[in-house]
Order: structure tokens, then C-alpha cells, then sequence
């Protein structure tokens, strides 16, 4: 599993755009970790799903309301991933009405999630693979703070557990 002090694994996660713009598309747009994470200081959050429960109702707005005080500590983006394709993330940023405070970044292989050792077997239960709970914050590609919920709770990785830490 990723640990504090290591970089981040290449991948490649994409971004669903509403709009046009410099260089993206409207769709799904692929994201490079390694490039997006360079000279940037940004909160990576994972969910088990989109439209879930905790996620859907706890998660991502708590982003959303600490947004302005995680920016005022110096932080440049905030993303959330899950375990879903680019077009269910787009619905469900549009659904919370995110806007441009939280990206929503699929990682609909897992290949990402796999990479940090942060999958969650949910075959038996018909739901996959999945990713574990959990909030980093990344400086330049290097992890500087993990914080992972253990599987069914959710009590480390909340917006205001990470500003603390900011």
C-alpha cells in the first residue's frame, strides 16, 4: 500500500467535461497522475462508489463546504475518485453540484486504485472492485499525509479531518 513519503503511481483517470476548453474536449478527458500532480499541492480523496450513501451524502459535500478554507491553506485542487466510469462521475458531479471545487476522476479499471493498494474486493457482495475510503493530501506527486478508514466506517478521511492537517 502507497505510504507517506512515496510518489504516487502513474495512471491514467479521466475527467468528464461539460465544457470545452484549452485542450479539453467535452467528454471524457484522460488525466496523467504524474503530470496533473506536478508543482501542485492536492487533496486526493477515494470513495467506494458513486451515488452511495455515505459518499453521496457525507463525502463529497463535506468538500464542498470546506472548499473555500482547504483553498485558503494553500491547496490547488481537490479530486475525488472512485471506481466508475468518467460519464457516472460526470452525472454524480452534476448531481452534488460540485462545479469546479471537486474534480471527479474515474478510475473505471481500478488501475489507479490497484497501483496504491487501495482496492476492496467486492465481487461476493456483485458490486467488484472497488477502492477504500480514504484522503491524502499530495505535494508535487509525493504523498505528505494518508488517512484511511477502516472498511464500513467513515471517520478519517472527511474535509474537515484533512484540514486539520493542512
Amino acid at each position: 500500500m502507497i505510504a507517506v513519503g512515496q510518489k504516487l503511481p502513474n495512471a491514467t483517470l479521466y475527467e468528464y467535461m461539460d465544457e470545452a476548453s484549452a485542450g479539453c474536449s467535452i467528454g471524457p478527458n484522460p488525466l496523467e497522475v504524474e503530470n496533473a500532480t506536478a508543482g501542485k499541492k492536492i487533496i486526493v480523496f477515494a470513495v467506494p462508489g458513486a451515488f452511495t450513501p455515505t459518499c453521496s451524502e457525507k463525502h463529497v459535500p463535506g468538500y464542498i463546504e470546506h472548499f473555500d478554507a482547504i483553498k485558503a491553506k494553500g491547496v490547488d485542487e481537490i479530486w475525488c475518485i472512485s471506481v466508475n466510469d468518467p460519464f457516472v462521475m460526470g452525472a454524480w458531479g452534476r448531481d452534488l453540484q460540485v462545479g469546479k471545487k471537486v474534480r471527479m476522476l474515474g478510475d473505471g479499471s481500478a488501475d489507479f486504485t490497484k497501483k496504491l493498494g487501495m482496492e476492496f474486493d467486492l465481487t461476493t457482495r456483485r458490486l467488484g472492485i472497488r477502492s477504500q475510503r480514504y484522503a491524502m493530501i499530495v505535494e508535487d506527486g509525493i504523498v505528505k499525509a494518508l488517512d484511511l478508514d477502516a472498511p464500513g466506517k467513515f471517520e478519517v478521511s472527511d474535509a474537515a479531518s484533512i484540514l486539520k492537517q493542512l
